[in-house]
């Protein structure tokens, strides 16, 4: 018999769960794993339950569940066990991880409800003498009277609506005579309208109908007759191949579109009994640039082929392993992971594919769904460019078994496979794998974690590996696999740097396009080839600055500089996403000699437009694609030949496969090596050599030229012989002398609040926790004032933590949450960061 209790983690940042009673005519349902619509103070919450308990604890007031949202648990036991991981690893409240993990929930929809109190209802009939009382206002008394003739409830809407505004519900809601509350109701699904061929009898009334109109033609009244009946004929009967014979039943919009025919014609076909119609839900359309599309078939080379072999003979083991395929850029990864996908998929398991980018997610999950859709039981892509429907839909499809390769962003690490057999993390070393907010996990080392428990293979794959991971294939904790050529024995793109110094004393000018840049776009277009412009920022303008006093325009609610975008006349800030109005004059001295500082992607774009006005130019960044079909249109019009330049940002610096692209340029490709941290050169080197990689990987010679103010660096002069290990040995130098990872595990602590006086008292009641353990293992470092010191509204103090031993730091950082909970400092106001990349 099921347990009467269940505990429940809640999306709340609060590491713990709550007991719920579970009623009588839903124990057969509830499951761990199950999502549930719980009551959590005055609104409800969809949460998870985590266990069953067959007693709840003492001297609580325990509620029930008020639904069960899945006949089959969303999440499956080793799910669970992940998320248990990820909450102890990061330190993270688990009801946040599942957050994380389960599809967004478009079974519900919430409204906020005005509720009339039992006092509120005794002063509604108290003024039936038509006298205020309770304090009443004459536009409060009219709002309860109303409410009571409505049942005690009302939907929350616009003032004018309700007939009182916002304050006068605050003033009731505080005396007691209302409550506002958020009621969840199910959301009915969209449906379509299919239509198909009825069959049977119906074929001989056709028959009929067109031997009436043949005996109708004699006259010439009838003879126009029965060419539009003629016409009317193969309208119907074009219908009829389609639904019979070519493809089933169709939605109507669908058929229209295949037989070119109009409403009016389905409409009389159905009227006549030819066809029958019926709705049903609406799924997502598929992808419009898989129709048609096979990926070209490749040879192995001998690299490839020892690659596959050492990854076979790990599938023969049936054990846990991780893997390091390490390939110069244009090596064939590629085509090394569909084989081994392939492989793993014939043996019955499942696999799943994460790669760094949503433009990404588009080539490869169009390569699989090709190679593997129609033969194991489809494909499916996971990320958030999708719409709500579509991410729940495909995390269903998954789910319940429908596709057996998933290929996403950092979250598709969480797709409800089962019999996983091989995890493929592409670009490991990527920034974009590791989640800037709670749970702050990192996509690839939750894949390896995943691996383990399902005993299966983690692949890892770069031209550029983190410090960490090639540190572990040094020392034999992973195993490495390299591809040391490029497919087709083609060359490597040629790299050269162009000293921006240099450029500025022969044209006594700035430009972000130098002079050697502007030939080689130029000769690009007159050989008919295409060039790749990136520059690492987006917007039109870095920085506005006043030329008189030097004041930059900051945001309001960080310490940073708001970004110009000529396009939306506008500034905006990148971190917080506030929005001011273009200055006509300096904020702090009313001077009207206002500049825009430094290039963004938008500015590069005009500029290219004003330079080669002939050129057919395109900007790929976060402003230009938000949406799923834009990355489509603009990656698919590149690839196909229809632009000669695309303007970009990072987003296109890895991975992507254009064959006709021979030159690379990038502008300010040192501006990184600025940053107040300590993976800046290694971040360099892998963006420079990622996009040097770009180029010449078609059956034209490639060239990259790379524009600096700080060619001596080390980072670029190695980037420029594309020498991974050259640069892994120079960089691990500093690393070990500096206590840094690989060689150290560190930890970064935030202690925020909007309050700078409480943010102040709480890092140092915070200090007084750690500096009796400074020393003793860890060392503490802070604490400081953040490099970003102020972010949405919060100010903002930092402690770095290291330790040669990352236990130590669970252990020390678990108690140091605890003191806080006992110090009653916010859980929301520290921030623990385990790993983290960025120390901003």
């Amino acid at each position: 018999m099921t347990p009467p209790f269940c505990d429940v983690a809640l999306p709340l940042p609060l590491r713990t769960t709550f007991t719920y009673a579970v009623p009588e005519m839903l124990r057969g349902l509830v499951q761990p794993g199950s999502r549930v619509l719980v009551p959590f103070r005055k609104k409800a919450m969809v949460g998870v339950v985590v266990k069953l308990a067959e007693s709840a604890p003492h001297g609580t007031k325990i509620r029930e569940i008020t639904r069960v949202l899945d006949f089959v648990p969303a999440l499956t036991p080793k799910l669970i066990e992940l998320a248990h991981w990820i909450a102890g690893y990061y330190l993270a409240p688990v009801g946040e991880v599942f957050r994380a993990m389960l599809p967004p929930v478009t079974e519900l929809k919430s409204q906020h409800q005005v509720i009339l109190t039992d006092a509120g209802r005794e002063a509604a009939e108290s003024l039936s003498g038509g006298e205020l009382s309770h304090g009443l206002t004459s536009g409060e008394a009219p709002f309860l009277a109303k409410l009571k003739e409505r049942k005690a409830t009302l939907p929350l809407g616009p003032a004018a609506k309700l007939g009182v505004d916002a304050s006068a519900l605050q003033r009731l809601q505080r005396r007691g005579l209302i409550e506002i509350r958020e009621i969840v109701q199910g959301r009915s699904r969209r449906t379509q309208r299919v239509i198909a061929w009825k069959g049977g009898t119906t074929t001989e009334k056709l028959v009929e109908k067109e031997n009436e109109e043949e005996n109708n033609t004699e006259t010439p009244l009838g003879a126009a007759q029965g060419k539009q009946s003629a016409l009317r004929k193969r309208r119907e009967e074009r219908v009829r191949e389609l639904l019979e014979t070519e493809r089933g039943p169709l939605p109507l919009p669908q058929l229209l579109k295949l037989a070119q025919v109009t409403r009016a014609v389905v409409e009389r076909m159905l009227r006549d009994g030819l066809l029958e119609s019926w709705e049903e839900p609406i799924d997502p359309a598929e992808d419009p640039f898989d129709a048609g599309y096979s990926p070209p078939a490749h040879e192995l080379n001998a690299e490839q082929e020892s690659a596959i072999k050492a990854i076979r003979a790990r599938f023969e083991l049936g054990e846990f392993g991780v893997q390091l395929l390490h390939g110069v850029t244009g090596s064939g990864k590629t085509e090394v992971y569909l084989r081994a996908v392939q492989e793993m998929l014939a043996r019955g398991k499942t696999a799943i594919v994460l790669v760094p980018e949503i433009a990404l997610t588009l080539w490869i999950g169009r390569q699989c769904r090709s190679w593997f859709g129609a033969r194991f039981e489809g494909v499916a892509v996971l990320h958030s460019a999708l719409s709500d429907v579509e991410r729940a839909r495909e995390w269903w499809r998954v789910r319940n078994g429908e596709a057996r390769v998933v290929v996403g962003t950092r979250s598709a690490v969480f797709a409800p496979l089962e019999n996983v057999g091989l995890i493929i993390v592409d670009e490991e070393q990527e920034n974009s794998f590791k989640q800037e907010e709670t749970p702050r996990y990192h996509g690839r080392d939750v894949a390896i974690v995943r691996a383990k428990m399902e005993k299966a293979l983690a692949l890892l794959g770069s031209a550029t590996p983190s410090m960490e991971t090639y540190h572990h294939a040094g020392n034999g904790k992973y195993e490495l696999l390299t591809l040391a050529s490029r497919v087709e024995h083609r060359s490597l793109a040629r790299v050269e740097i162009v000293d921006l110094r240099e450029d500025f004393q022969q044209a006594h000018q700035t430009s972000p396009i130098s002079a050697v840049l502007h030939a080689g776009i130029q000769e690009c277009l007159a050989n008919g080839t295409q060039a790749l412009v990136l520059i690492n920022r987006r917007g039109y303008s870095w920085s506005v600055l006043c030329r008189s006093c030097g004041a930059s325009v900051q945001c309001m609610n960080c310490s940073i500089s708001m970004t110009h975008h000529k396009h939306r006349n506008r500034l905006e800030c990148h971190y917080c996403g506030s929005i001011q109005q273009i200055p006509k004059q300096c904020p702090k001295c009313q001077s009207k000699y206002v500049y825009f500082f430094g290039e963004g992607s938008e500015h590069l774009e005009e500029r290219l437009r004003r330079e080669f006005p002939g050129a057919r130019i395109a900007r790929l960044d976060r402003d230009t694609a938000r949406t799923k079909r834009q990355y489509q249109e603009t990656l698919g019009a590149f690839a196909g030949g229809a632009l000669d330049i695309l303007v970009g940002t990072q987003m296109l610096a890895k991975g992507h496969d254009f064959q006709r692209v021979t030159l690379v340029g990038v502008v300010s490709a040192d501006s990184s090596l600025s940053l107040p941290d300590f993976r800046a050169a290694e971040r360099t080197f892998q963006l420079l050599t990622q996009v040097a990689g770009r180029a010449g990987r078609g059956e034209l010679q490639g060239r990259a030229l790379i524009q600096t103010f700080y060619p001596e660096h080390y980072a670029i002069q190695v980037a420029i012989k594309q020498d991974y290990r050259a640069f892994f040995e120079r960089e691990s130098h500093f690393r070990r002398m500096m206590a840094y990872p690989p060689f150290t595990s560190l930890a970064n602590v935030i202690v925020r609040d909007t309050s700078l006086e409480k943010a102040i008292r709480w890092s140092r009641q915070l200090s007084d926790y750690f500096s009796p353990h400074d020393g003793e293992g860890v060392r503490i470092l802070g604490p400081a004032t953040a490099p970003l010191a102020r972010l949405k509204k919060e100010h903002r103090f930092q402690f770095l933590l290291k330790s040669p031993k990352r236990s130590a730091l669970t252990k020390l950082l678990s108690g140091a949450l605890a003191y806080c909970d006992a110090k009653e400092i916010p859980q929301t106001a520290v921030l623990v960061d385990m790993d983290p990349l960025s120390l901003l």
